[in-house]
């Protein structure tokens, strides 16, 4: 049974791949158009699981879309009629959008001419977004039965969906209908804060620990729980959600409207100009948003814990990319186990799709769990040679028993090392697969990587990647939090030992390392720890304001045109910076 999954015309398109239940890869299109979000057709990342899996579009199965146009259609119908702006516009746009995933089977065709159109329409089928998310969840998780939470901005005109998997069934319990989202509302309030990308809602995360929740009771009249339930928005705060929240340009970059109106500058203060002085109060309200948003997340937790009455529970979405909620929700609810996927935001709807129908439809048994996110692009040394020699930089190639003492010696003196190992990460996530890593322990650590780097925000935490048996000795807590999906307290006693790592209220965002799943990037960590007595790096994406980098290319241009001190390529180190330029050479074409 083969069974690719595509996310198509929506943000952080992606594929995916199963044989036989087995996720044999998954990808996003921007680690090939090196476009963050890019929310086109997928062709790269299609092609690169089919080869992964040896296979062509004749030997698969189903083809599955995370999107279904025909999904409360009539809901659709009369939100759409009681549209105070131009009706007609409104249709239209819908309809394009419609026609695009409708075109799946012609666009399919431009990457296998071979396969008849006919043959092509037969094999899709649509699975309705959220739906996608619940199977993301649920089918990878190590759980026989579980409650599952989908929760995001909006698809599928709906914001929220509640369910219970057992087996290989999933039941959908309960779902909330646009536009009432907190996906929603943390976004436009992301936007009152000045960050106005899609995207930009991590930035408020690390802003938060900065300032004091004071605001949280004025923000339960912008979203309003319904006792002993879910949750709506009180929708005189926001625009007109007729005119839609999320669209894309001709270059599919997905935008995000104005989601705020004058209301909720009277209330919160006008919008903070991009170049405005982060104030005391903008840190408050960041604090405010963010425990008002955990706040709505328990509360709905809660409710799903009771018609359930199950303790484990599986979460996808937008917001499920919450780290610092899903941190605190075995503390503050009733559950006791939390599996995240690696890719809980769009872009796992690829793999979800497939799920669904592995499961749903094609009646098939549940294949093994998935703790190991790296399912993208993988180079061998040799590769990774011949394209050091075609650029005519030095390199050196170690065994490992010389190359990680190398790495350790150049982190303990303060060097920066970009670790390029084995397949890409599937997620937003830098796990050890493509990382930039420094040490701990080093107070300036944050601002030598801002100042060499990443030029990012500094405020913005970095992250700390931890040995998977000594998270008990380190954190306040002990769950595997394989895919960074979490923030934990670190422990106060060993707060001084790692603060390049620990964030302004004491808290890390951690990845446990688990040998049986990263064992080079284990065996990394393990040589520093012996050394230093810590069994942690600072971990962050390796990128410079683009996607993560994919291919060698892309980790040696992020290398030249910055002053990190080593570039770790597999087993090939690159120190000399022979050339003087950056290369400029398209990564698509190599």
């Amino acid at each position: 049974m083969i069974i690719l999954g595509i996310n198509a015309y929506h943000a952080d398109a992606s594929a995916a791949i199963l044989v036989n239940g087995k996720l044999i890869a998954a990808t996003e299109e921007e680690r090939f158009t090196r476009t963050k979000h890019w929310a086109g057709f997928p062709v790269q990342a299609i092609e690169f699981c089919l080869k992964e899996a040896g296979v062509s579009l004749k030997d698969v199965d189903y083809i599955c879309i995370g999107r279904d146009p025909k999904a409360k259609f009539k809901k659709k119908l009369v939100f759409m009629m009681q549209s105070p702006i131009n009706v007609l516009k409104y249709a239209v746009n819908r309809l394009s959008n419609a026609k695009k995933i409708g075109s799946i089977a012609a666009e399919l065709q431009k990457v296998d001419a071979t396969v008849s159109l006919v043959d092509l329409e037969s094999k899709i089928k649509n699975v309705e977004h959220h739906r996608s998310h619940l199977a993301s969840a649920f089918y990878p998780s190590p759980y026989e039965e579980a409650a599952i939470l989908s929760i995001d901005g909006a698809g599928d005109f709906t914001t929220t969906m509640l369910a219970r998997g057992k087996g290989t069934n999933i039941e959908v319990l309960e779902d909330i209908d646009f536009p009432h989202s907190i996906g929603v509302f943390y976004t436009a309030m992301t936007q009152l804060l000045g960050f106005p990308y899609y995207g930009d809602e991590y930035k408020v995360m690390g802003l938060a620990p900065y300032g004091e929740p004071k605001y949280v009771d004025l923000l339960r009249d912008v979203v309003q729980l319904i006792p002993d339930g879910l949750f709506r928005l009180n929708l005189s705060y926001f625009q007109s959600p007729h005119k839609g929240y999320v669209y894309y340009s001709e270059d599919f970059m997905p935008l995000v409207h104005s989601l705020f109106n004058e209301k909720m500058e009277m209330r919160f203060g006008k919008v903070r100009a991009k170049d405005e002085e982060l104030t005391q109060y903008h840190k408050d309200l960041a604090a405010s948003v963010q425990r008002y948003t955990e706040e709505v997340i328990f509360h709905v937790l809660t409710y799903l814990h009771k018609i359930t009455g199950l303790t484990k529970v599986c979460i996808a979405g937008g917001v499920a990319q919450n780290s610092v909620a899903n941190g605190k929700i075995t503390r503050n609810t009733p559950f006791k186990e939390v599996y995240i996927p690696s890719a809980g935001h769009d872009a796992g709807i690829s793999m979800g799709s497939a799920y669904w129908v592995e499961h749903m439809v094609a009646n098939q048994k549940r294949s093994e769990s998935v703790f190991n996110a790296n399912t993208g692009s993988k180079f061998s040394n040799e590769f990774i040679k011949s394209e050091c020699d075609r650029l005519k930089l030095s390199y050196r190639e170690l065994e490992d028993a010389e190359l990680y003492p190398e790495i350790v010696k150049c982190l303990t003196n303060g060097g920066v090392v970009g670790w390029f190992n084995g397949r890409a990460e599937f997620g937003p996530r830098a796990l050890g697969g493509r990382s930039i890593i420094a040490d701990p322990r080093r107070e300036d650590a944050k601002e030598i990587l801002n100042l060499k780097i990443k030029r990012r925000e500094s405020f913005r935490p970095f992250a700390p990647s931890i040995l998977k048996e000594e998270v008990k000795n380190w954190f306040e807590l002990d769950e595997p939090v394989p895919f960074m999906e979490k923030v934990f307290p670190i422990r106060k006693e060993k707060q001084a030992e790692i603060p390049a790592v620990t964030h302004a209220d004491g808290s890390g965002r951690l990845q446990t390392v688990d040998k049986a799943y990263s064992k080079r990037y284990h065996e990394l960590i393990s040589v520093f720890f012996k050394e230093t007595g810590v069994p942690i790096l600072l971990n962050t994406s390796f990128n410079e304001n683009e996607p993560i980098v994919n291919a060698p290319i892309e980790a040696i241009n992020c290398f030249l045109r910055t002053n990190m001190d080593m570039l770790v390529m597999e087993n090939i180190v690159v120190e000399s910076r022979d050339l003087l330029k950056e290369v400029q050479i398209n990564s698509i074409t190599v």
